[in-house]
């Protein structure tokens, strides 16, 4: 099994890499449309619909981005360009930021058109924050996938070495709160050297400090959220498309809560500077 992990996360970097850097951002928008109308497919399978409803949404939900990105080109500039732009981060934001607390608490299930819906809340401003992200450079996006990445590494080990006390035990019995402490540990860590190297002075230190706090809280929550729906689903994985992670939600559960929270907060320290 570590084997064949380790194998896909090779062919995935060898993919990633190259596309972050190289294409064009229409290509990369593109791109991410057909990464995210998979996640679709797999979200078909949370809501219990069929193969052919699965496929379906997710051929849907990729045309939607693409068309998206042709018809509104400010789509691919780090701006709000037009309203739907500012709704779906606002949807996003309150959505992962004031009911998500509440609905990890109650469990709830998603189920038909309301189901539907929280995909959309979900994944669309997922798309529209990586493309516009990378319009600020690849690095950019990258040292904000590097965040969640750091706090996946440093609540594993940290959990691995110190973990007593469960986090979520109803819904992921294997996350601790010695974990996420492990995990804002690191990405501020991380946070606080980059800063340092890259001469980032978009807050103070404090504040700085304070922001990576709360992508890490983020970043957990968006991984419990999807860990309650396939617990409600009584799926293990979101599909078997990556061998050995499982499915492209199971990946990116992280950062479909992140990157829109993230994007919005960029979007209004550049209108308020």
């Amino acid at each position: 099994m570590l084997k064949t992990r380790v194998i896909t996360a090779l062919v995935l970097v060898s993919l990633l890499l190259p596309s972050l850097f190289w294409l064009q951002q229409p290509e990369w928008a593109l791109l991410v449309a057909a990464f995210v109308g998979i996640a679709a497919w797999e979200w078909g399978a949370l809501l219990g619909w069929s193969s052919l409803a699965r496929v379906s949404l997710g051929v849907v939900t990729a045309g939607l981005c693409a068309l998206l990105s042709i018809i509104y080109p400010a789509s691919l500039e780090f701006r709000i360009g037009h309203l739907w732009m500012a709704v779906a981060y606002g949807l996003s934001a309150a959505l992962w930021l004031l009911l998500m607390p509440l609905w990890l608490r109650s469990k709830w299930a998603i189920r038909g058109m309301g189901g539907l819906l929280v995909g959309a809340v979900v994944l669309l401003p997922t798309w529209l924050a990586m493309v516009q992200l990378r319009a600020l450079g690849p690095a950019a996006l990258l040292g904000i996938f590097a965040v969640v990445w750091m706090a996946d590494i440093a609540a594993y080990f940290s959990g691995r070495a110190f973990g007593k006390h469960k986090l979520a035990p109803t819904i992921s019995p294997g996350k601790t709160w010695e974990g996420a402490i492990g995990a804002m540990l690191g990405v501020v860590i991380y946070g606080v050297v980059v800063r340092q190297m890259a001469g980032i002075e978009l807050l103070s230190l404090p504040a700085w400090i304070g922001a990576l706090l709360v992508v890490t809280g983020v970043s957990i929550i968006g991984d419990l959220f999807e860990s309650l729906l396939k617990r409600k689903a009584g799926i293990k994985d979101s599909s078997n498309i990556l061998p050995g992670h499982g499915g492209v939600l199971d990946r990116i559960d992280s950062l479909t809560s992140t990157l829109p929270v993230v994007a919005l907060f960029l979007l209004l320290s550049q209108s308020v500077a």
